[in-house]
């Protein structure tokens, strides 16, 4: 008779003590939220090899941290000011980012960076022109920070890390094991590629030069000044006039396909263009449509630079494009670096 009063005591504690911790873990205790972001992870590959699926919807250019939001939106001295329907300005302390009803314009004290989108040849392009006080603010950026075989990350990990205002994937050199890399002034890799193996050189002073590696050495290229080397090819535009021909193609690539290039007007202008790709609302260019696309632009030289899957343009804290590798969802390819502006 003893032992039930007991028990029913200890049952008592026990369910009162079970109920409030129950009422604490609801609504008391803080717990990690997980956040399913809008890009996903690809299959590691490269080049431009994959099939198309269309089923892919489009992300358009709204919303976001573009106009509305800016990078530094938790600060005090954020700004924000309403010009038309169509048109919104944020004001930071990094710049002004304004969206516009084709794409966005940053301005700050070193940099403009004017952003619009144009549906060219069945195909969603991104073209960025972009104009800096002094040519070092564009920069290369590396997978991890570190020079490496088999070292990757998305590109806008990799901007997030250094803090880039801009950026597109480089030439994904660890995918390679010939071609000169030179990064930041670091000459990584100096062995040559095949005899027509063109490079993209960005020299000290803010000039670009399209080379190729079996007239001149890497060593040679660092004793003149260079401070970048890419080498993935081919130059598309040289001399403001197209340099290849329509068969032109990259080893083993469709005709249609998610394209990077950068452009070079004169020292400290430049552009830099993404389009999308095997999708049923945006198809993809052709090497040569590339050119045809950086010709218009009045550029002084063009470089293709890694596409398909990798293809992929950072803005403001997001992904403008609609990378994807084999068109079945928009998805980042991790890469070996990227080209960004800083801020």
């Amino acid at each position: 008779m003893k032992k039930k009063p007991i028990f029913a005591i200890v049952f008592s504690i026990l369910l009162t003590g079970y109920t409030v911790f129950a009422l604490l873990d609801a609504f008391v205790i803080p717990h990690d939220t997980v956040v399913l972001s809008e890009v996903s992870t690809s299959t590691e590959t490269t080049g431009t090899t994959e099939t198309t699926d269309e089923n892919v919807e489009e992300r358009k250019p709204s919303g976001g941290k573009h106009g509305k939001r800016s990078r530094s939106e938790n600060k005090e001295d954020s700004t924000v000011v309403v010009d038309s329907e169509d048109e919104t300005s944020t004001l930071s302390t990094e710049g002004i980012i304004t969206e516009t009803s084709d794409g966005w314009k940053y301005e700050s004290e070193n940099v403009t960076i004017t952003i619009t989108r144009k549906y060219i040849e069945n195909t969603y392009v991104y073209i960025a022109d972009v104009e800096v006080s002094d040519t070092a603010l564009l920069k290369s950026g590396l997978a991890e920070g570190t020079l490496g075989r088999n070292i990757t990350a998305k590109t806008s990990e990799i901007a997030e890390e250094v803090n880039a205002i801009l950026a597109i994937n480089g030439d994904f050199y660890g995918f390679r094991d010939t071609g000169y890399v030179m990064r930041s002034g670091y000459l990584y890799r100096e062995t040559s590629g095949d005899s027509d193996q063109e490079d993209l050189v960005i020299y000290e002073n803010g000039t670009m030069e399209i080379i190729n590696e079996s007239d001149i050495s890497a060593s040679e290229l660092a004793a003149n000044g260079a401070r970048e080397i890419y080498s993935f090819g081919p130059g598309i535009v040289k001399d403001g006039e197209i340099c290849i021909d329509e068969n032109t193609e990259v080893d083993q690539s469709m005709r249609s396909n998610p394209r990077t290039a950068i452009g070079y007007y004169s020292a400290g202008h430049y552009c830099f263009v993404v389009s999308d790709g095997r999708t049923s609302e945006s198809t993809g260019l052709s090497l040569y449509q590339l050119a045809e696309v950086m010709e218009d632009l009045g550029v002084e030289c063009a470089y293709n630079l890694d596409g398909g899957g990798s293809s992929t343009m950072y803005f403001n804290g997001e992904v403008i494009n609609n990378p994807t590798t084999n068109g079945n969802k928009i998805s980042e390819r991790s890469v070996s670096d990227i080209i960004y502006i800083s801020q």
